[in-house]
């Protein structure tokens, strides 16, 4: 399997974008998009935003897994960005581009037209893509601060910020790094940042890097304060007590000014390599993956036995519910060794004294819920709709809450063992909204994400409130999630579209999430692979 992937990394640049921003210049930002099937797109990253610039090289790189066996058709969309919010549907169009990720791969820079539809273009708008293969997951932490910088603005103080440069094969310089802006400093310390070492010098610890301090200006016509050059073996130097320091040089207030020493002092307080995992690091290295099923059975669904009800099987044996099950099941089911599943229901009536219940084994086994693969599930599933009374509420914090359990036993190890993914079908009328909340933002410190698929025409704005993408999710009393654990894909998306399409759109966060949990704790792979030098 991890055979055929290559881990690749764009970078990104514009010329001439329109303008759509009165009175100043457009604040770009680039969206990749690749096809799922059935003219469905599935966003995979976007870069950084930049204010005021027309001609934007944004230093945020797009990372995609290339498998040479698949075309691969990707969407790179460019939009002015006016506002906060996560979706790009309110923001003004700039232009994008369509092409394979094999057409970029295979030419060293790619670069086109940009267009607003097909056979329409965005003015004299070009996007240039470079690709990089990632071969090297080692990582550059780098801490950096100034002094006694030169003053730039007439009121006030400078605004600086820093940029770091690679120099390419052919000579050239490449943007790898943008720091955060400090207003009004002259003796600014930026927050710690990290570059994976491939993206900072190709891995080459003696090539040339160029480290530029500028004063930023809103309208983007930016202020150089001074430059430097070094390489990472001088860089590396820098330890917690002793940092290394570089003059900072403006060439032409040297070339005019005899006296004319620098223009400030950068400190490189610390510089640290470590080790990047990826997701399939940490399944290679025996991390299981355990997959759990909560299916929905509240009376909003509709009397399984009425052909308008969600529940209903048609007479080929599928309804969206089963539909769900398999296409993400099967795509889970591969990574996880026992292949037994607990599947649970929640919100009926259940036999024997007709209690409601938010939590109940499919099949009927409480103290042992597991369901062997997942026809396993399908089999339970279609055994127990008879059996049972759609009732309500719909409360998803109980089922949430007893994944959360064994992955809090699992933790507890301190190993990168297990980790834990809990699949969720609804309607989307739910009800315990603030103990969902809750139990989400818990289970964002455990090894576990939630998956929610929804099925039906409901309005589904409390499950698009819960996936986080428009903002980090907090709980009622204010508490943050440590991070993004929810993915919620509405089915009727998909109704048309290969059923791979679902499982991609639904499992393209998992393998971040997972990384990003054990990353947090500081876990490695319980076998780590080899590192090979590049």
């Amino acid at each position: 399997m991890a055979g055929c992937v290559t881990r690749v990394e764009l970078s990104v640049s514009c010329r001439s974008l329109l303008d759509r921003d009165l009175g100043s210049r457009s604040d770009p930002l680039c969206v990749l998009l690749q096809a799922v099937g059935d003219g469905q797109w599935a966003e995979l990253d976007r870069t950084e935003r930049i204010k005021n610039c027309q001609n934007p090289e944004f230093s945020k790189k797009l990372v995609v897994d290339y498998y040479f066996e698949k075309v691969q058709k990707l969407k790179f969309g460019v939009y002015d960005i006016d506002n906060k919010s996560f979706n790009l549907n309110d923001d003004d169009y700039l232009g994008g581009i369509e092409c394979t990720l094999g057409q970029v791969v295979s030419s060293s820079v790619f670069t086109r037209p940009l267009e607003l539809k097909q056979g329409k273009p965005a003015g004299k708008g070009t996007i240039t893509i470079s690709a990089e293969e990632v071969k090297d997951t080692r990582v550059v932490y780098l801490e950096v601060e100034a002094r006694s910088l030169d003053k730039k603005d007439f009121l006030g103080k400078s605004d600086p910020f820093l940029e770091f440069y690679k120099q390419s094969d052919a000579g050239t310089w490449q943007l790898v790094y943008r720091s955060e802006v400090i207003k009004n400093n002259l003796n600014p310390c930026w927050r710690k940042f990290s570059v994976p070492l491939q993206t900072f010098c190709g891995g080459d610890f003696n090539k040339p890097i160029k480290v530029q301090c500028a004063d930023h200006d809103s309208d983007g016509s930016h202020d150089l304060i001074g430059t430097f050059e070094t390489t990472l073996t001088q860089l590396q130097r820098a330890g917690d007590s002793s940092p290394v320091e570089f003059e900072c040089i403006h060439p032409e207030k040297k070339q005019k000014k005899r006296s004319y020493k620098n223009s400030g002092i950068i400190r490189i307080k610390s510089c640290k390599i470590e080790t990047e995992y990826s997701f399939l690091d940490y399944v290679m290295g025996g991390c299981q993956i355990n997959f759990t099923v909560g299916v929905d059975f509240t009376g909003s669904n509709g009397d399984p036995r009425s052909p308008d009800s969600l529940h209903y099987i048609s007479p080929d044996g599928i309804n969206e519910y089963l539909i769900a099950i398999w296409s993400v099941g099967s795509v889970v089911q591969d990574y996880d060794t026992d292949k037994l599943f607990p599947a649970f229901g929640f919100g009926a009536q259940i036999p024997p004294s007709w209690q409601v219940s938010h939590e109940f084994a499919l099949n009927f086994n409480p103290s042992n819920p597991y369901c062997q693969g997942i026809q396993g599930i399908v089999d339970a599933y279609r055994q127990i709709l008879p059996q049972i009374r759609l009732y309500g509420p719909t409360n998803f914090s109980p089922i949430i809450n007893h994944v959360a359990r064994f992955a809090a036993h699992s933790a507890q190890q301190g190993t990168a063992s297990q980790y834990f993914i809990l699949l969720i079908i609804t309607d989307g009328e739910i009800t315990d909204l603030d103990q969902t909340r809750q139990a989400i933002v818990n289970a964002s410190k455990l090894p576990m994400s939630i998956i929610i698929v929804g099925v039906g025409e409901a309005d589904f704005k409390a499950m698009e409130f819960l996936d986080g993408d428009n903002g980090v999710l907090k709980s009622l009393t204010g508490e943050p999630a440590a991070r993004d654990i929810v993915q919620f894909v509405p089915f009727r998306q998909f109704k048309n579209a290969p059923r791979e399409a679902l499982s991609q759109m639904v499992l393209a966060e998992v393998p971040k999430q997972l990384v990003s949990y054990y990353k947090w704790q500081g876990w490695p792979p319980m076998k780590p692979p080899e590192i090979k030098e590049v």
